[in-house]
């Protein structure tokens, strides 16, 4: 099975010893994101990060379909993700690794079980038809803090993303068209991000945004994922080294004001967009023919 390119014992031994010298082999200190850099596509719902190296792709889309028996009063999201085989020798098509688990279960605990989608509003007819929101998830290329960046480019894409309109007569239901009418943003709720901690030399160093050089040696793994407001929505940890209760509350203190500035960022992003598309375009033509 195809294998990540390992570090050397002298790039290990190198890394590790500039960490206990308080030096990170890019610059940065140690609680400092690498730069993000945040673009929409020119449909509703794709968003492309970077941060760092790192880059994900998002694509949101939905289709109408019958909910689930036992949910008829919700809508239906799915998370699905892709690693690209271009973006690390370890990827394969059709084989998920570890990492790709990994960040499976940590994205359908942030943003599903913690409902940052509203599902209920996705409901057109209870029982019989409802939106189903899916979320694709491309990982083209990889260099480090997978959870961090797939977290932004979702909550990116559902914000950006707008459903088709309805109209319900009866039973029966009308889909408009983008060029029918303006199409509905999605209702969330909250908008959940993740800070991955890394730990070296038994917890006496702690990283922000490891890159992937830094993951390979590093002895312990620490995923904070929280809203604005403060409000955790989950702590998951992965490694064997321990971490004791006042390291867990500095992590979480520390990562409330990289959320918030995360979506800031994402905020002004997404404003930008929006007064992109209502220059004169599209949205001005939707208006003259609502108006008509």
């Amino acid at each position: 099975m195809p294998r990540e390119a390992e570090l050397s014992l002298n790039e290990r031994e190198f890394l590790l010893q500039a960490l206990r010298e308080n030096v990170r082999l890019d610059g940065r200190p140690f609680d400092t994101f690498r730069n993000v850099e945040l673009k929409f596509g020119e449909e509703y719902g794709v968003a492309d990060v970077q941060l760092g190296k790192t880059r994900i792709v998002v694509r949101v889309s939905c289709d109408v379909t019958a909910p689930y028996p036992d949910r008829k009063f919700d809508g239906i999201f799915n998370i699905t993700t892709e690693f690209s085989p271009m973006a690390s020798p370890a990827f394969e098509v059709g084989r998920p690794n570890e990492s790709e688990v990994i960040l499976s279960r940590i994205l359908e605990k942030a943003i599903r079980r913690s409902s940052a989608l509203d599902t209920e509003s996705l409901c057109i007819i209870a029982g019989q038809k409802c939106f189903a929101v899916r979320a694709d998830i491309h990982v083209l290329d990889h260099d480090g803090g997978l959870v961090d960046a797939a977290c932004i480019a979702l909550i990116a894409a559902l914000q950006h993303f707008r459903r088709p309109d309805v109209t319900v007569e009866g039973e029966n239901v009308t889909v408009y068209s983008l060029r029918e009418r303006e199409p509905v943003p999605l209702a969330m709720l909250h908008h959940p991000l993740c800070v991955t901690f890394s730990y070296f030399h038994s917890g006496e160093v702690v990283l922000v945004d490891a890159t992937l050089a830094e993951e390979q040696v590093r002895e312990s793994e620490v995923i904070v994922t929280m809203n604005r407001h403060g409000e955790i929505c989950q702590i998951a940890k992965y490694g064997g080294s321990p971490i004791d209760a006042v390291s867990l509350l500095t992590c979480t203190s520390s990562a409330l004001g990289k959320v918030q500035a995360l979506w800031k960022y994402i905020q002004e992003k997404l404003d930008e967009d929006a007064k992109k598309r209502d220059a004169g375009g599209l949205m001005a033509e939707l208006s003259a023919e609502n108006a008509r």
